[in-house]
């Protein structure tokens, strides 16, 4: 992302807070700032939105404000950075359960403010990059168990070893111009209509 098109969303009920934000944002060449002043239906004015970042200043905040504010951040699927005045081990906890992107903690200077928001946006990439690694690693695991599944069917319904089970249905893949689990979900789903 790079800062001249980048759009940042600060939500914070304290205007002069809010200012602070927005003017370190500005001075950093970051000009598409939207302030949100009032947290009804906050969730609703960020899809809305759609910032490229959320930032979110919180004065004292309780639990209840701030699991409300973790929710947000679970949900935008945006890198969040959560500029708080106090906290302690366990709200740190719940903020990287969340997902918030940078918790800063007592931090609220407008010369911090870009490396700051440069940090979130780079924390963000690299979890979002592992996210989608692993939910790649996933998906991969069980394709392979319905390619395991069906190869077990043929080998026990057609008297195939291993290898021929997996060339019919290679075979069959590229005969059809299909996936190949495709090919085994069908004999998997098959087997289970038929008993």
């Amino acid at each position: 992302m790079q800062n001249a098109g980048l759009s940042v969303a600060i939500v914070d009920e304290n205007q002069m807070r809010a200012a602070i934000l927005e003017e370190g944002l500005v001075s950093a060449g970051i000009s598409q700032v939207t302030l949100i002043s009032d947290t009804t239906n906050l969730l609703r004015q960020l899809v809305d939105l759609a910032p490229d970042v959320v930032i979110i200043d919180l004065e004292n905040p309780s639990r209840d404000v701030l699991e409300q504010m973790f929710q947000v951040s679970r949900v935008v699927a945006r890198p969040v950075a959560m500029f708080v005045d106090r906290s302690d081990s366990s709200m740190i906890q719940a903020a990287v359960d969340a997902g918030v992107s940078a918790y800063v903690v007592d931090g609220l200077r407008k010369e911090r403010i870009k490396p700051i928001v440069d940090m979130a946006i780079s924390r963000f990439n690299a979890f979002s990059r592992l996210q989608d690694e692993l939910e790649k690693a996933r998906n991969e695991l069980a394709e392979r168990k319905v390619i395991e599944r069906a190869k077990g069917i043929l080998m026990k319904t057609r008297k195939m070893s291993e290898e021929e089970a997996y060339a019919a249905l290679r075979r069959l893949a590229m005969s059809d111009n299909r996936r190949i689990i495709d090919i085994a979900q069908s004999v998997v789903t098959a087997a289970k209509l038929l008993g």
